[in-house]
């Protein structure tokens, strides 16, 4: 009798979870999500224009950004005329502008022998003056060039 009571003792199950493991496994997810995400908040998201050209023609008076060749900015609000601003001064004026008129709609145009940096530029103050979508402009191909 002995013996088989000292081994029930042995063999008992325990009822109790580890958690541990778990709390591991938790905190490193953790650490890749929080290393993760600020690199996903730092794409600039761009509409490109598309081959038709009727849905941009529908919209009236565009906000419309030119950088040139040098890096200099051009703002053409809606109907004024094109003047030269800095980054400052775009991000206040553009951001205002579309709070004030959600549906406007706002292209970049970048000098086509400009650095790709200036236009980027552009894009990433825009963004962080809150425009959601923003178009690229370009000029339409003609026949004689390739």
């Amino acid at each position: 009798m002995m013996r088989s009571s000292a081994r029930h003792k042995r063999f008992k199950l325990k009822s109790e979870i580890n958690v541990v493991p778990y709390i591991d496994v938790m905190l490193v997810l953790l650490i890749i999500f929080m290393v993760t995400t600020p690199m996903l908040n730092s794409n600039v998201d761009v509409n490109l224009p598309q081959a038709n050209a009727k849905s941009m023609q529908d919209k009236k008076d565009p906000v419309i950004i030119a950088v040139d060749q040098g890096g200099q900015l051009y703002l053409t609000l809606g109907t004024e005329k094109r003047q030269p601003v800095d980054v400052a001064t775009m991000k206040l004026k553009v951001g205002a502008f579309v709070k004030a008129n959600p549906q406007v709609s706002v292209l970049v145009a970048g000098d086509r022998d400009g650095k790709y940096d200036g236009v980027y530029q552009v894009l990433a103050d825009l963004q962080q003056a809150g425009v959601a979508k923003v178009g690229l402009m370009s000029a339409p191909e003609s026949g004689s060039k390739k």
